[in-house]
């Protein structure tokens, strides 16, 4: 007897009824204010080139890729990010571009991770993408563009919390780390291992004033205060630009009026390797992983034929569905269906009923009597 497959593999699930509708909904809010800010709509594959994610550009680790072959023997991946995809699109058809250019999407990632922990293996993404624009007030559109979009999902309480790769990189390249320890430190910064970074430090034997420094960068966080205390240890211009340039994006901020949303951290430091500046993630109760990340990535089209600054974000749906759903609140969808029954002699009139009502925007289904 075969066995029927009635459930779906680890790590995906069916969305269906009033949570599909709930979900399509608050797509279609975030997906319009994507448009208000001049960002245009761009589909690209659900599976690339695995080179579009190999690990010189600085993406998804492939053992965490869902990887195949096409019949020629390629190595095929389905995306993990879109960010790559983004980049590689940018290069293709704007390569002569030389204003700046808006991108928005929304599709399904896939990674292919064992530790779940909650986590869903496929997950929807909507997210903007600013190509060829590298101002502290496109790094400020872009935080601002997530803060309404979430707003105008319904979320009202979370948290932008931002960072700058190039403050913790300066420090690293002053104290003379190679990119090994620097990626070493990085993941323990990032994980908040103190004691396991500074065992490091010491294994390197890198100098005491750096390794200070360094350890420091995860007592940073907070107000737009921390970013005075961490001007003192940026010994560096590297450094000390990365700060100078957190403080201006902070003044854009609060002239789109949305600097209650925000705080700093500058022990916040992403896994993606391709991010050069300004990082940002959105945190909020019910949910234990950031609900959108983003960031700066200046290099990141250099490796598709074409140099140019860009930065962007992308929104996690199914978590911020999540989130709607715990703090009880978002958008509220009732399925309102009108149900005619009708039998073998009253068809025709049910049917003329239903068509008028859909006419007038109305859902009806008809069911037959029994």
């Amino acid at each position: 007897m075969v066995k029927k497959l009635i459930h779906t593999p680890e790590g995906v699930r069916d969305i269906y009824g009033k949570e599909y509708a709930e979900k399509l909904a608050v797509e279609a809010l975030i997906h319009n204010q994507l448009n208000l800010f001049g960002y245009q709509d761009i589909q690209t594959p659900t599976f690339e080139f695995f080179d579009v994610f190999s690990k010189e550009i600085g993406t998804t680790p492939s053992k965490e890729l869902y990887k195949f072959f096409d019949k020629e023997g390629n190595t095929l991946v389905l995306r993990p990010d879109f960010t790559p995809s983004m980049a590689r699109c940018a290069a293709k058809y704007f390569m002569d571009e030389n204003v700046p250019i808006r991108f928005c999407y929304a599709g399904n990632t896939f990674t292919n991770t064992s530790s779940l922990q909650g986590k869903l293996k496929e997950v929807t993404q909507m997210g903007a993408e600013l190509i060829g624009d590298g101002s502290v007030e496109a790094d400020g559109e872009m935080i601002a563009l997530v803060v309404e979009s979430l707003l105008r999902a319904g979320l009202n309480d979370f948290q932008v919390s931002i960072g700058q790769m190039e403050y913790f990189k300066g420090i690293c390249a002053q104290a003379g780390l190679n990119e090994q320890t620097e990626n070493e430190l990085r993941e323990l910064i990032s994980g908040k291992n103190i004691f396991g970074a500074e065992e490091l430090l010491e294994g390197k034997g890198v100098a005491d004033s750096y390794r200070k420094a360094l350890l420091k960068i995860t007592d940073y966080f907070g107000t737009v205060e921390v970013l005075k205390e961490a001007e003192e240890f940026a010994l560096n211009s590297r450094s000390f630009y990365a700060i100078d340039r957190l403080s201006k994006l902070y003044q854009v901020l609060c002239l789109y009026g949305v600097e209650k949303y925000v705080s700093f951290d500058l022990g916040m430091l992403s896994k993606y390797h391709y991010y050069t500046g300004v990082i940002f993630k959105v945190y909020t109760y019910g949910v234990g992983e950031p609900i959108v990340k983003g960031g700066r990535y200046d290099h990141l089209l250099g490796y598709f034929g074409k140099e140019s600054p860009a930065i962007g974000f992308a929104i996690v749906i199914d978590d911020l569905m999540l989130a709607l759903s715990r703090q009880k609140t978002g958008i509220k969808v009732t399925d309102e269906i009108t149900y005619l029954s009708y039998g073998s002699d009253n068809y025709e009139s049910r049917l003329s009923e239903a068509k008028e009502l859909r006419k007038n925007g109305r859902k009806v289904s008809l069911i037959p009597e029994k």
